[in-house]
């Protein structure tokens, strides 16, 4: 479902931004303005973004092979990140470089074909509106699925594809606002350099979410543990058993959105699993004739303790999973 959610975000905001792209580049080359220059550039960079995005959520699909033996899950991170790396250079840096540039030697403006730049920021301030909101819909909709507070879903755990297609979605519909009111300043004041404030204005804005993202990013591919609830509850699982004495040691790993490894150490209760085995112990007792029926005897109560010790292991393990789904990895041992 996430990952669904998150390929049909990329996808809108792909088919979204080519048509503002082509939208926003034909109105810079009538008007010569700065901020729709900076804008051209926000949506070429949000397009080659988005594809690499898809390109991740199209890799990770891969099934696990004898190389990746968990799966292909981490190709998103390592895409996103590249993409996010890609927001900070060709968003921020030519936008802010552009921005300066114009501040210092302005461009002649066109100004009377600035009804054309305002018809072209109203335009992708729509797709990208229509493109958010959709985007948001997809996580909240994931985020309730979780039964998680959506702010706190979309930072620590929603698809880093389907975040950045927000925060870049959510930037562009504030970019559109910003290069608006500095194409509207210039006209009216006649000076132009409210056109460059307003391109290094936008730069800044792609910048601040680059940073954030490359930072999501690369706690992903570090692999964090996972959120701190459900690592409680499975704790709370484990010792709700009366066969586990106590849990030694307990580590996990996000493998992907919807991908957990957990491997926990547990030391597990004597005289419970005395209790378990005493009855069939009891029932061979008196066959135990001599030293080979005692051999016997022990050999058949080991395997019956290591049976016991599976089959225990085995219920904990589907209980751990029907209460977290995404604990798909579990390694349980006795201490």
């Amino acid at each position: 479902m996430a990952q669904s959610n998150s390929r049909f975000a990329v996808v809108a905001a792909i088919v979204g931004n080519a048509s503002i792209t082509l939208a926003k580049g034909a109105t810079f080359l009538i008007t010569g303005s700065g901020a729709m220059l900076s804008e051209t550039i926000h949506s070429i960079a949000d397009l080659l973004n988005q594809i690499l995005l898809l390109i991740g959520i199209v890799r990770a699909d891969q099934a696990p092979d004898q190389r990746f033996e968990y799966g292909y899950a981490g190709e998103r991170y390592v895409w996103a990140l590249i993409s996010a790396v890609g927001i900070f250079f060709l968003g921020c840096g030519v936008t802010i470089y552009h921005g300066v540039q114009s501040l210092f030697h302005p461009p002649e403006l066109a100004m009377g074909e600035m009804n054309w730049a305002i018809g072209a920021l109203l335009f992708a301030l729509v797709i990208d509106a229509i493109v958010f909101y959709l985007a948001i819909k997809g996580e909240w909709k994931n985020a309730v699925r979780y039964n998680k507070p959506f702010h706190n879903y979309l930072r620590y755990e929603a698809d880093p594809a389907a975040v950045a297609v927000i925060l870049e979605d959510g930037a562009a519909c504030l970019g559109v606002i910003i290069a608006l009111a500095a194409i509207l300043l210039t006209q009216i004041t006649g000076h132009h350099y409210w056109d460059a404030i307003g391109s290094i204005g936008i730069g800044v804005l792609l910048g601040g979410i680059a940073v954030w993202l490359i930072i999501r990013n690369q706690e992903l591919l570090v692999g964090p543990s996972i959120p701190r609830e459900e690592k409680q509850q499975v704790v709370q699982i484990l010792k709700n058993n009366p066969l586990i004495d106590d849990v030694i040691d307990l580590r996990s790993r996000v493998l992907s959105i919807d991908n957990y490894r957990i491997k926990a150490d547990l030391s597990f209760n004597p005289a419970e699993l005395s209790k378990r085995l005493k009855k069939k112990a009891l029932a061979a007792y008196p066959d135990i004739k001599n030293e080979q029926e005692f051999e016997k005897f022990c050999q058949n109560y080991t395997k019956d303790l290591l049976d016991t010790l599976t089959e225990e292991i085995d219920k904990i393990e589907e209980e751990i999973q029907r209460q977290i789904p995404k604990a798909q990895h579990l390694d349980l041992e006795a201490n």
